[in-house]
């Protein structure tokens, strides 16, 4: 069961991609910055939801699959992969060393604090793979700060809307109150 949500998710990345590319058209900066970007939020789902292992992994397949959207050395795009999948596990586990328990996924504290941590850490890990590689990404001195505000609004929306989600279904019945993250 977990490998086909692990592949579910994986083939959904690129289309939320290509959705947020044309429904936020207007807040594109470049073909990898905008001012809001869904898919950060599904990369920080993958892995509250997943856990590291197949979280990662869902996050590393969709982000091999986009490679055929964008037109770049595959180097580079190797590297934006990696970039993708490291932010948010670094977030979930500072999260965890910090305050020393998971992320509770009804608690909006916890998802905004680790949306936070992403955000900087997705932003700073691509523009120094783009300061080494490929320095035509970097459409500004501030691009990264573009890129944070954009991956912060997109996830920040998403982990909203789970977050109403979850109240949602917790008022219909579903309990939600254990700490996110199977142990894989």
């Amino acid at each position: 069961m977990n490998l086909l949500l692990t592949f579910f998710l994986a083939v959904l990345f690129p289309a939320l991609h290509i959705l947020n590319t044309w429904l936020f058209e207007f807040a594109n900066l470049s073909t990898h910055v905008s001012l809001i970007y869904l898919p950060a939020f599904l990369r920080l789902f993958n892995i509250l939801v997943m856990g590291p292992l197949y979280g990662t992994l869902a996050t590393f397949i969709g982000g091999v699959i986009l490679l055929f959207w964008f037109n770049e050395p595959l180097s580079l795009g190797l590297m934006n992969i990696v970039a993708s999948c490291a932010g948010p596990l670094i977030a979930m586990m500072g999260f965890k060393i910090y305050f020393k328990r998971r992320i509770q996924l009804t608690s909006l504290k916890d998802l905004a604090i680790v949306t936070v941590v992403y955000a900087i850490c997705n932003s700073l890990l691509h523009h120094a793979i783009w300061s080494i590689l490929d320095s035509k990404q970097l459409i500004e001195t501030n691009s990264s700060i573009w890129m944070f505000v954009g991956d912060l609004n997109g996830a920040l929306l998403g982990a909203y809307l789970l977050k109403a989600s979850l109240d949602y279904l917790t008022k219909k019945g579903f309990n939600f109150s254990e700490p996110s993250q199977p142990n894989n």
